[in-house]
C-alpha cells in the first residue's frame, strides 16, 4: 500500500516549474495522496494539478484572507486536510547594514506573518475535522543552524517561523496535530539557479557535507513525506535532510570569494 494512501495534502509554494513544492507534490501523489497545490501563478498550478490528478488554489501567503480561502477550498475540494506544507520563501541576500525597511517588511510578511496565517488556518481545519489531527510542516533553512554571511533578515525570519512551529506542537498536540520544520541547505532550484551557474560556488559548498554531496529537492520531499505518514511519532522538531551540513557549517563569504576566484582563474587558463 502507498505510504500516503487516502490522505489529503496541501502544498503551498508549488507554482515554479521544478521547484521544491512541485517535486514534493509529485512524490505525495505517487504515494497515494490527493494533493492541492497552491501559489501565486495559475497556469503552472493548473498544469501540475492536472498531471497529478489533484486540485489547485491561488494564494499569496502574505494575505491572510487568501490563506483562509485556500484552506476553505482544500476542505471543500478534498473533504479534509491531513497534511499542510508551506514551501514558500525568499532567499534575500543583503548585508545587515544595507537591508532596507521595505525589504524587512517584505520578508517578515512572507516568512513570519505568512507562516502564522498558514498555521492558524490549518490548525482550525484540523481541529474541526473528524477524526481530528494532521501534520503541519514549514520549510526553514539549514542557515538557522549554520550561519552564512549577508543573510540576517532571511535567517531571523526563518528562526521565527521555527518558534511558531514549536508553539503549535506544544499547544495543539492534544488534538492530534503534529508540527515540524524541515530545513534544506543549498539546493538546486529556481530560487538558486543563478548561484549554481556561477563557477566555484558549488565547489565551496560540497566539502561541507559529510555525505559528500548537496541535498536535493527529492531529499527534502522524502523527509516531508515521512513526517506526514502515521509512522512519524514526533512533533516540534527541526529535521535536517541536508547530508550533515550543520556539523561543519556553511562556507563564509571569504570561502566563496576564494572558490569563485580559483574557478574563474582556471577558466581563463583553459
Amino acid at each position: 500500500m502507498a505510504r500516503l494512501d487516502g490522505k489529503k495534502a496541501v502544498i503551498l509554494g508549488a507554482a515554479s516549474e521544478g521547484n521544491m513544492g512541485q517535486v514534493m507534490a509529485r512524490l505525495f501523489a505517487s504515494e497515494g495522496a490527493t494533493v492541492m497545490v497552491a501559489g501565486r501563478h495559475e497556469e503552472p498550478l493548473a498544469a501540475l494539478a492536472s498531471d497529478i490528478g489533484g486540485h489547485y488554489a491561488l494564494c499569496d501567503i502574505t494575505d491572510k484572507a487568501q490563506v483562509r480561502a485556500m484552506a476553505d477550498k482544500a476542505v471543500a475540494d478534498m473533504g479534509r486536510v491531513d497534511a499542510a506544507i508551506n514551501c514558500s520563501g525568499w532567499g534575500l541576500l543583503e548585508s545587515f547594514v544595507d537591508t532596507t525597511e521595505e525589504q524587512l517588511d517584505q520578508i517578515v510578511d512572507l516568512q513570519f506573518k505568512g507562516v502564522h496565517h498558514f498555521l492558524q488556518a490549518f490548525i482550525e481545519k484540523m481541529m474541526a475535522q473528524d477524526p481530528q489531527g494532521g501534520s503541519l510542516i514549514s520549510l526553514s533553512s539549514a542557515t538557522t543552524k549554520a550561519l552564512i554571511n549577508n543573510h540576517a533578515a532571511y535567517i531571523g525570519t526563518k528562526r521565527g517561523s521555527e518558534a511558531l512551529i514549536e508553539c503549535v506542537a506544544n499547544d495543539y498536540g492534544k488534538y492530534g496535530i503534529k508540527a515540524n520544520t524541515v530545513s534544506p541547505a543549498f539546493t538546486e532550484s529556481p530560487m538558486t539557479a543563478q548561484s549554481f551557474q556561477t563557477p566555484g560556488i558549488v565547489d565551496a559548498f560540497v566539502p561541507r557535507y559529510p555525505l559528500g554531496r548537496l541535498n536535493t529537492s527529492e531529499d527534502v520531499a522524502n523527509a516531508c513525506l515521512w513526517l506526514c505518514t502515521d509512522e512519524a511519532f514526533l512533533t516540534g522538531q527541526n529535521i535536517q535532510p541536508n547530508g550533515g551540513l550543520t556539523l561543519r557549517g556553511n562556507p563564509q563569504a571569504t570561502d566563496l570569494e576564494a572558490s569563485v576566484g580559483a574557478a574563474m582563474a582556471k577558466l581563463a587558463e583553459s
